[in-house]
C-alpha cells in the first residue's frame, strides 16, 4: 500500500503549487512514482493499491498496481481504505509517497529481515552514520538509543488484525513523529529520561509497545537509508534533486 494523500499545505508550497505531495515533480516525474517503481521493481510485492488522488494519479494503474483509491484528509482512515480493499490474510507493507530514493532493493531486505522474526508489525529505521554517509547534508530527525542515533524509516509492515487495536496510539504517533521526547512520552516519563541519558535499548521499547498497545513490534535496521530519506522541506527536496541528478540545483527553490 502506498499512502499518497498527504495535501501540500506546508513547507513544500515553496517548490510546487500541487496540492498533493505526491504530485510534486521530481525530475519530471511526480514523486510518488518513483516509489510506485521501486515496490513494482520488488519480486515479493504481487500486487500495490495507492491511496491518493485518484483522478491525478489514475495513471499509474497499471502491472501491480491493482487500483488507485480516493483518499481522505486523514492518514488512519486512508490505511483503513487500502486494507479494506486488500482483504489480505497476511501482512501489508507501506510505504509513504515521498520517498523517491526508494530501491527494490531496500524493500526486499526489509521484508527478508521481517520475516526472520515472529512479530505483528515491523518498523523500519537507520542509523545515522549509514544514512550521512550515503547521503550527506541530509537533515533528519534522529534518536540517541544504547545501540546507536537512529532516524525513522518510511516502510512498515503489519498484519490487518492489529489496525484496531493499535489505531489510536498509532494516530498519537504519527501527530508526534518529528518530536522524539514526546513520542517517546507516550511510553512513561521514565523512558523520557533514559532517553535522555542515551541508556534506552531497542528491546526495552518493543517491550513497552507490547505492553501498552498489546501488540508485538519489532524494529528492523535498515542498511539503506533510502527508507529513511522523505522529502518534508525544500532542503531535501533540492538536496534530493541534487543526488537523483547529479547537480547541485542551489539557491532557494523555485516554484514549480
Amino acid at each position: 500500500m502506498v499512502l499518497a494523500g498527504a495535501a501540500n499545505t506546508k513547507e513544500l508550497l515553496a517548490v510546487s503549487q500541487e496540492p498533493y505531495e505526491a504530485l510534486i515533480p521530481l525530475a519530471d516525474r511526480c514523486m510518488v512514482d518513483y516509489v510506485v517503481t521501486a515496490l513494482t521493481e520488488a519480486p515479493s510485492i504481487d500486487r500495490i493499491v495507492v491511496v491518493g488522488p485518484e483522478p491525478q494519479l489514475a495513471y499509474l494503474k497499471t502491472g501491480k498496481v491493482k487500483s488507485v483509491l480516493p483518499c481522505t484528509d486523514s492518514v488512519m482512515t486512508n490505511l483503513r481504505l487500502g486494507v479494506d480493499y486488500l482483504q489480505s490474510p497476511g501482512y501489508i507493507l507501506v510505504a509513504t509517497s515521498d520517498i523517491p530514493l526508494l530501491t527494490a532493493e531496500a524493500v526486499e531486505d526489509f521484508l527478508r529481515q521481517a520475516n526472520e522474526t515472529d512479530a505483528d508489525f515491523y518498523y523500519s529505521i537507520v542509523e545515522k552514520g549509514v544514512g550521512e554517509a550515503k547521503y550527506p547534508g541530509m537533515k533528519r530527525t534522529y534518536v540517541r538509543l544504547k545501540e546507536g542515533t537512529f532516524t525513522g524509516g518510511n516502510l512498515f509492515l503489519f498484519h490487518p488484525r492489529i489496525l484496531e487495536r493499535a489505531a489510536g496510539f498509532a494516530e498519537e504517533m504519527i501527530q508526534l513523529r518529528k518530536e522524539p521526547i514526546k513520542m517517546c512520552a507516550l511510553l512513561g516519563w521514565g523512558f523520557v529520561i533514559r532517553l535522555i541519558l542515551g541508556q534506552l535499548t531497542i528491546a526495552t521499547v518493543e517491550q513497552r509497545f507490547a505492553q501498552i498497545v498489546g501488540v508485538i513490534g519489532k524494529a528492523i535496521i535498515s542498511p539503506y537509508p533510502e527508507v529513511g530519506v522523505d522529502i518534508d522541506k525544500p532542503t531535501d527536496y533540492e538536496l534530493v534533486l541534487k543526488f537523483m541528478t547529479g547537480k547541485d540545483i542551489g539557491g532557494p527553490a523555485q516554484a514549480v
